[in-house]
């Protein structure tokens, strides 16, 4: 199984929508607070439909929370500025695909902890700014189910 870490999501419907994929991929979805919205969103439930209690989601007061409960293995960190295009990852199970909010992405701070060979950038045009949050999550999970070869699906 896989896990997606969600930093300081702030657009419910995104999260609602990477909810729904992680619920029909077999994904855990993992929510790093402070969040731009509360689960019982109006919003969020739109998004995720009646998926919330198909998806397997953990919540956490902040990062030191998650780092606490969770801990710092197997991540690869997503972001405009990453160096390795997510198709070069070789994923395993288990990982951990961190993505940060829609309107700053992930602090450097983070990037630098994961390094370089393992921050991963989505292939863009050179004058582009970023992919909707939840286009990009969809990306890299069904790249990494592809590479396992569809653990558990149909």
């Amino acid at each position: 199984m896989l896990d997606i870490v969600l930093y300081q999501p702030e657009i419910p419907p995104n999260t609602g929508n990477v909810m729904r994929l992680c619920a029909n991929a077999g994904v855990r979805l993992h929510l790093v607070g402070p969040m731009g919205f509360t689960l019982d969103d109006r919003r969020l439930r739109r998004a995720g439909l009646d998926y919330r209690d198909l998806a397997v989601v953990t919540t956490y007061a902040d990062w030191d929370d998650w780092l606490t409960r969770a801990g710092w293995k197997d991540v690869w960190a997503y972001s405009t500025r990453g160096q390795v295009a997510h198709s070069a990852v070789r994923y395993r199970a288990g990982d951990r695909l961190l993505f940060g909010p829609e309107t700053r992405g992930l602090p450097r701070a983070l990037l630098d902890r994961a390094g370089p060979e393992r921050s991963v950038r989505l292939p863009m045009r050179a004058a582009s700014r970023s992919l909707n949050l939840s286009n990009c999550v969809a990306i890299a999970v069904y790249e990494a189910l592809r590479q396992l070869d569809y653990p558990g699906l149909a």
